[in-house]
């Protein structure tokens, strides 16, 4: 303790006042030296967090999904609810059997326009491939949802939601 305190408060006051060290090569932070302003050269306008290709999966984006479902055998309910610039189509269907994914509600036409007034829609899911217990009645029983617009919904008296059994319609 004796020697220790001496030499260190030595040290320091040595190295504080060598002005040198402060601009010589020996301090890490002259290494990169200050900072200046230059002109940015911009070859295009791009956006550099828009990926331009390749990636991990990009041949997997490529392909388009194909839906492999299929119609609900019985619609059971059917609610339209307003929503600011829309409605919501809201339709409850009931499966033969459990384990029915990926429910959807699909426009009977691509462009997902009213046919005389009516907008049609099926009620469908995917299957799974095994075979599966029947069940309870909640224990089959889905809800999907689709959001239409205004524009969407302009000319439409009815909206129709169908089964394989049945079909359940509401009118606006």
């Amino acid at each position: 303790m004796r020697k220790t305190l001496p030499l260190l408060l030595a040290a320091t006051l040595a190295v504080g006042a060598c002005a040198t060290v402060r601009d010589s090569r020996v301090n890490p932070f002259n290494w990169f030296g200050q900072s200046r302003s230059v002109p940015v050269t911009q070859a295009a306008p791009t956006n550099p967090l828009i990926p331009q290709g390749g990636g991990l999966f990009a041949n997997r984006r490529a392909e388009e999904a194909v839906y492999i479902g299929r119609p609900f055998e019985q619609v059971t309910d059917l609610t339209i609810e307003r929503i600011p610039g829309g409605a919501i189509i809201r339709a409850t269907g009931l499966a033969a059997r459990q384990g029915i994914y990926e429910v959807q509600l699909t426009p009977n036409n691509e462009a997902e326009e009213p046919e005389d007034g009516v907008l049609i829609y099926r009620l469908e899911g995917v299957r799974p491939s095994g075979p599966t217990a029947v069940g309870t009645v909640p224990t089959r029983e889905v809800i999907a949802a689709r959001r239409v617009t205004d524009q969407q919904l302009r000319g439409v008296s009815r909206i129709r939601v169908e089964g394989q059994l049945n079909a359940q319609v509401a009118r606006r």
